[in-house]
Parts: C-alpha cells; sequence; structure tokens
C-alpha cells in the first residue's frame, strides 16, 4: 500500500465565521487552532497546511475564567535594560482585542514557517461586522 499524500491544490478551503462574544478565550481558542491545523479534515497531515480560515468576530468580549480577568499579566521585553512591559488582561482586552486572541492562538500552532502561514488564515474583529461577507463564510459554533 503506498501512502496518500494530499495535493495542495486537491484540497477545499472553507470560510467559517466564529462569534466568540462572552465565551472563554482558551475554550475557543483551542478549536480554532484545530480547524487552521486542518485537524478536523481525513486527509490531515502535519507537514502541510490544509486548514480552513477563520473569522472571529466580536474579539473584545472575550474573558477569563475565575479571577484571572484581573491578574492575568502579559509581558514583552524590547531587549533594553529596563524595557519589560507588562500590561493586565482586562486592560490589554480594550486596548488590542485582536492581538490577544491571535496571540492566543498562536501558542497552540506549529512554531516555524508553517506555524506562520497558518496564523494568516486567521482574520480577527472587534466588533460583529468583517469585510469577508464574499467568501460566504459558514458561522461555526463552537461548544
Amino acid at each position: 500500500m503506498k501512502t496518500f499524500i494530499p495535493k495542495q491544490n486537491e484540497v477545499e478551503k472553507r470560510w467559517f465565521v466564529v462569534d466568540v462574544g462572552g465565551k472563554i478565550l482558551g475554550r475557543q481558542a483551542v478549536p480554532i487552532a484545530r480547524i487552521l491545523m486542518g485537524k478536523n479534515k481525513p486527509q490531515y497531515t502535519p507537514f502541510f497546511d490544509l486548514g480552513d480560515f477563520v473569522v472571529v468576530v466580536n474579539a473584545d468580549k472575550v474573558r477569563l475564567s475565575g479571577k484571572k480577568e484581573d491578574t492575568k499579566t502579559y509581558y514583552r521585553y524590547s531587549g533594553y535594560p529596563g524595557g519589560l512591559k507588562s500590561v493586565v488582561f482586562s486592560k490589554y482586552v480594550q486596548r488590542k482585542p485582536e492581538e490577544l486572541f491571535r496571540k492566543a492562538v498562536w501558542g497552540m500552532l506549529p512554531k516555524g514557517p508553517l506555524g506562520r502561514k497558518m496564523l494568516k488564515k486567521l482574520k480577527v474583529y472587534r466588533g460583529p461586522n468583517h469585510p469577508h461577507q464574499a467568501q460566504s463564510p459558514v458561522p461555526l459554533e463552537l461548544s
């Protein structure tokens, strides 16, 4: 038996739209990362990008469980002395909810060129409107 390897042009890439308003960040990021990787398809191959496009709306209404909304801290470092910056989740979600969601999904994708290619298929928007109506995305309800 030969091993079946799918070809990039034979795989159909679909578009999904996910409303994450009022839902927990990590619980929504896991299935979205799986869709971006293509693990929901029977021809999944770890070294190919077979995933679909995902449009996330209402990213500014995402939340965390428990007291983490006031205690979870995100850090970034410029590389210079005194360049460590920190921001609490509650302020980060007001300022950059798109980047917050992208960061959560990026932590679940493979690192390197393949993961960066998968992350480009994630489109995150602050409110309920998005410019991808022409692709006719299918609404996806995540549990």
